[in-house]
C-alpha cells in the first residue's frame, strides 16, 4: 500500500510538473509564434509577397486596384470589382449561436462580410452604384438552411439600409455551395463591382503638412440600430481564441483546426454570456458586433466639392500600420489617438498582447482615416457629427527620409516602418 501511494504521488508530481512547464511555455510564447501555430498573419506577408509582380491596376497608389472601363471601353471612366470574406468571425458566430440559439447573430455576418469589400472601395471613391454578389461555402452537416436564410437577410437588411441613405447597392445573387470536405462550418464572402468617373477616383497622396481625421469604429451612428463595439473584422482568430476558454474546444471542435497545437486553443478566461465591465454587452456581443460602414459618410464627404481629400485609409489588415503601404518619404503621427473601448482592453487584457502588437492588428476604436490640408477639417468633423460619428483629429504628416508611422499612446511610442 505504502509503495502504491508513493507511486501515485510520484506520477502527480510529474503531471503538476510537466503542466507547469506548459503553462509557462505558453506565457512566454510570443505573440508570433502564437500567430503561426493558429496557421494565422497579422501582415499577410505571404500572400503579399506572392501577388507582388501582379499588375496594380492604372493608379498604383489608390487604396483598392482601379481597372480600366473593361464594360463600355470609356477612357472616361475606371471600374473597380473586390472580393473579400468575413474571415474566421464566422467561427465565433457558429459557436455563439450553439451556445445561446440567438440565430440572427448571423445577419451581422453579412454585413462583416460585406463591408470588408465596399469600405475599401470608398477609400477609392465608390460610394453608389454598387454591385454584389455572395459566395457561401458550407458544411451542411453542421449549418442548416435556417442560417444561410439569416445570411440573406441580414444581406437584405444592410442594402435596404443603404438605400435609405441614399446609395444604390444591387444584390446580384450568388452562390450557396455544399463542401463539408473543404469547410469545418461556413465561410461567407462577396464580391462586389463598381464603375465610376475617373476624375473621382480619390488616389493617395499623402503629403507633408495634411492633418489625419480619425473616424471611430465604435458608438450607435444615426444609420446603425444598435451600439457598435468597434471590433470590425480583422484579428478574429487571436480575439476568440485568446478571449473565450477551454470549454469551446471541448464543445464545439468543428468550430477550430484540429491541427493547432491544444496550448494555443482557446486560452482565455470568457464564456460567451459573460459580463463584461464597463459595457451592458456580454463578451459573446461584444467581439461578434457587426463591422461598422462607413459608406454613407464617405458619400457626403466626397460629394461636397469644397473638401480635399488626399488619402482614404481603411484600418483593416495591417491596422494602424496600414498606412505604410500609401506613402512616400514621410513620417505620420498619430498622436491624439481616441481611448480604445471596451472590446479591444477585453482583448488585451485576456492575451497580455503588448500594445505594439494591439495596434497592429486592431483598429482600436479607429477604423477609418481621411487624410487632408487643416483647412478642411471643420467642415469632415461637421459632417461626420451629423452621422452621430465621433471624430476629431487625431496626428499630422511630416517629412522624413523613408517612409515610417509613429503612433503614441499611453506615453509610448509604437514605431513601424
Amino acid at each position: 500500500m505504502a509503495q502504491y501511494q508513493q507511486k501515485n504521488t510520484h506520477i502527480l508530481l510529474i503531471n503538476h510538473i510537466r503542466l507547469t512547464q506548459n503553462f509557462n511555455q505558453l506565457c512566454g510564447m510570443s505573440k508570433q509564434l502564437k500567430y503561426d501555430l493558429r496557421g494565422v498573419s497579422a501582415s499577410k506577408d505571404e500572400v503579399h509577397k506572392a501577388i507582388i509582380n501582379l499588375d496594380k491596376g492604372i493608379y498604383p497608389n489608390a487604396f483598392c486596384k482601379i481597372l480600366p472601363d473593361v464594360m463600355a471601353g470609356d477612357p472616361d471612366f475606371a471600374n473597380i470589382m473586390h472580393a473579400d470574406t468575413a474571415g474566421t468571425k464566422t467561427a465565433l458566430a457558429y459557436m455563439y449561436w450553439k451556445e445561446t440559439g440567438e440565430i440572427d447573430v448571423w445577419k451581422g455576418i453579412a454585413q462583416d462580410a460585406l463591408v470588408m469589400n465596399i469600405d475599401d472601395m470608398a477609400c477609392v471613391g465608390a460610394v453608389h452604384h454598387i454591385v454584389i454578389s455572395n459566395t457561401i461555402g458550407r458544411n451542411k452537416s453542421v449549418i442548416p438552411g435556417e442560417v444561410i436564410q439569416k445570411i440573406i437577410e441580414g444581406t437584405i437588411e444592410f442594402v435596404d439600409a443603404m438605400q435609405a441613405q441614399g446609395i444604390n447597392v444591387i444584390h446580384a445573387g450568388g452562390e450557396t455551395a455544399d463542401v463539408g470536405d473543404v469547410v469545418r462550418t461556413i465561410d461567407v464572402g462577396f464580391t462586389t463591382y463598381a464603375r465610376l468617373p475617373r476624375n473621382q477616383v480619390i488616389v493617395n497622396d499623402i503629403k507633408p503638412g495634411n492633418v489625419i481625421i480619425g473616424f471611430a469604429s465604435y458608438g450607435q451612428a444615426t444609420y446603425e440600430s444598435v451600439y457598435n463595439s468597434g471590433i470590425g473584422s480583422n484579428g478574429l482568430t487571436s480575439a476568440r481564441h485568446d478571449v473565450f476558454n477551454k470549454h469551446y474546444a471541448d464543445t464545439y471542435p468543428e468550430a477550430y483546426d484540429p491541427n493547432i497545437p491544444k496550448e494555443v486553443v482557446f486560452t482565455g478566461s470568457k464564456r460567451m454570456t459573460d459580463k463584461v465591465e464597463g459595457t451592458t454587452m456580454n463578451a459573446g456581443q461584444l467581439v461578434l458586433s457587426p463591422t461598422r460602414t462607413y459608406l454613407p459618410l464617405l458619400k457626403t464627404i466626397l460629394e461636397n466639392d469644397s473638401i480635399e481629400v488626399d488619402g482614404l485609409i481603411h484600418n483593416s489588415g495591417g491596422a494602424h500600420s496600414k498606412v505604410l503601404k500609401f506613402i512616400k518619404d514621410v513620417h505620420v503621427v498619430k498622436d491624439k489617438m481616441f481611448l480604445p473601448p471596451v472590446v479591444f482592453n477585453l482583448i488585451q487584457n485576456e492575451s497580455k498582447t503588448d500594445l505594439n502588437e494591439m495596434y497592429k492588428v486592431f483598429n482600436m476604436g479607429c477604423r477609418l482615416e481621411l487624410y487632408c490640408n487643416e483647412q478642411h477639417a471643420a467642415e469632415v468633423l461637421s459632417i461626420a457629427k451629423s452621422y452621430n460619428i465621433e471624430a476629431k483629429i487625431i496626428g499630422f504628416v511630416e517629412s522624413n527620409q523613408g517612409e515610417k508611422v509613429t503612433v503614441k499612446v499611453n506615453n509610448e511610442e509604437l514605431v513601424y516602418t
